[in-house]
């Protein structure tokens, strides 16, 4: 039989993002597939970096958990026209350290992430539409 947990452990778990990361964790829109795990170097051209609000996550509810208010940034002077988002990290608020990481696409693509274009130009603005976390076992 698989390992089963309460709705109170599975939501206890997800809380633990969120103050794990921190407040004014900041969320890194990059170009490529992403690295092979957290630990590992940046990869691909950072197109946009967007400080989260202080409260970036809705409390967990039912094994689940949303972004919070509104996520969006401009593309960086490292975006040019037609470089797209293949993936995002949210680190720390110093930037250093990497929480998490995972696919990133349009609406209904299918990446862990989505934001309204994912072709990121040098000063475009850029919102994250969906990011949802889904405890094991949910």
């Amino acid at each position: 039989m698989a390992l089963q947990y309460s709705v109170t452990l599975r939501n206890n778990q997800l809380d633990q993002v969120e103050s794990t990361t921190g407040t004014d964790a900041i969320l890194q829109i990059r170009s490529g597939a992403p690295p092979a795990d957290c630990a590992a170097a940046d990869s691909g051209t950072l197109l946009c970096a967007i400080t989260l609000p202080t409260d970036w996550m809705d409390a967990a509810s039912s094994g689940s958990k949303a972004k919070s208010g509104t996520w969006s940034g401009t593309g960086d002077a490292g975006a040019s026209t037609g470089t797209d988002a293949g993936h995002f990290r949210i680190k720390d608020s110093g930037g250093t350290t990497t929480h998490m990481q995972g696919t990133i696409t349009v609406t209904g693509g299918g990446g862990d992430m989505t934001v309204d274009n994912v072709s990121i130009a040098e000063s475009q603005t850029v919102v994250v539409s969906t990011f949802t976390l889904t405890a094991g076992n949910a």
